[in-house]
């Protein structure tokens, strides 16, 4: 555990502050980007899951590595300089598979970042886990910060500037990751042979799973075409913004209630609820995204398509996996949801835009969420109350 008194809090906030940050610029604004380069939805949708489709190796790979060594702050700075670094070629204009490479290298190092700060800080809270949503809620202040000046920014200048707007998020990643005093590289006991799979094994686990993948290839068409869904609707650049800003907003309003909600429901119950109201959302989305109230209605309830989900997920993986598996644990939710479940979603949603409409994805999206609420009705079980030892 890494010790700093109260100023921790405020360390472990800033990186996540400027990790989403650099979401709130990649988001709502690259496919626009990439658009305006001259890519097709199917490319669009390609590089756009670029950015989900390394987390399938790279937060295993990292977060063995953290487990092992004990370093994961050194990591984290490792993954914050690295990534930096990669992400310059885009300055080079390298074509479409030119610009594959460079995403596919600029992820694979960027997504070592948040599985294993996630890690770091829930062992820095210990019993205060509870404080955890108002750590994290920085990130979404970074990402609504982001999403803003950017939007406003691309208002002045061309689309075309974007990855220059983008240069001082990446400084900050880099210099906040060096603000997180080291570990003392405290290697983990080897835990018992075979306890891993018996673990992700578990009916309950399978069922979480699968729940979260679903939900990250229904936010497939969210995250690849929903800006250009808003485009097509005749909305501008600022207001796409300050629309995904609206979601984000909603997100921090439900981290600082968290706390009460889980102590009112079961873990189950805000599952079963946070799906049937994305599904919602995503038929909203997909029918009647010209009515303005109704569209910001639907942006609201990004409150429980990611932020309740996200927080019940957190703690279902400490309570399952334990202090030996914590690290592949939180992996292999990365990998299995955001990155196998993110990519596929983006390049389903490719194929649907590409021959139909961007409605159709979203209402593919709505399709993937009535499959999961069955999933999680019929096998999703609570956690253990005290994370597991084996």
């Amino acid at each position: 555990m890494i010790r700093g008194g109260s100023s921790i809090y405020w360390r472990l906030s800033n990186l996540y502050f400027w990790f989403f940050a650099l979401l709130g610029g990649l988001l709502p604004y690259w496919s626009l980007y990439l658009q305006g380069q001259g890519f097709s939805y199917l490319q669009i949708a390609t590089l756009m899951a670029t950015i989900q489709l390394t987390k399938i190796v790279a937060p295993s790979v990292w977060g063995w590595l953290g487990d092992r060594s004990g370093q994961r702050v050194r990591l984290v700075r490792f993954g914050a300089i690295t990534g930096s670094l990669f992400f310059a070629g885009v300055f080079l204009e390298p074509g479409f598979w030119g610009l594959l490479l460079v995403m596919l290298a600029f992820t694979f190092f960027w997504n070592a970042i948040l599985p294993l700060y996630e890690v770091i800080t829930l062992r820095t809270l210990g019993k205060r886990k509870e404080k955890y949503g108002k750590v994290r809620l920085w990130g979404s202040v970074g990402f609504i910060g982001a999403v803003g000046l950017i939007g406003g920014l691309l208002e002045w200048v061309p689309i075309q500037s974007l990855p220059w707007l983008l240069m001082p998020v990446f400084a900050g990643i880099a210099v906040s990751a060096f603000l997180v005093p080291s570990e003392k590289g405290e290697r983990k006991p080897l835990a018992p042979k075979g306890s891993l799979k018996a673990i992700v094994t578990h009916p309950s686990v399978v069922a979480f799973f699968l729940m979260n993948f679903l939900l990250q290839v229904s936010h497939g068409a969210y995250y690849t075409f929903f800006s250009i869904h808003l485009e097509q609707h005749g909305y501008g650049k600022l207001a796409i913004g300050l629309l995904w800003s609206l979601g984000v907003i909603a997100e921090i309003g439900l981290f600082l209630v968290m706390h009460r909600v889980s102590r009112r429901f079961t873990v189950r119950q805000i599952a079963i609820g946070a799906l049937i109201l994305t599904m919602i959302r995503w038929v909203l989305i997909a029918e009647l995204t010209a009515v303005l109230p109704i569209l910001l209605f639907a942006q609201l309830l990004h409150a429980a398509s990611y932020g309740a989900l996200h927080a019940v997920s957190v703690q279902y993986i400490q309570g399952f996996f334990g202090k030996h598996h914590h690290g592949q644990g939180q992996a292999l939710y990365s990998g299995l949801t955001f990155g196998a479940g993110g990519a596929l979603g983006a390049w389903l949603s490719g194929f649907l835009v590409d021959g139909f409409s961007t409605s159709a994805a979203f209402w593919g999206s709505a399709v993937a969420m009535a499959i999961a609420t069955l999933i999680t009705w019929r096998k999703l079980q609570p956690p253990p109350e005290e994370p597991a030892e084996a």
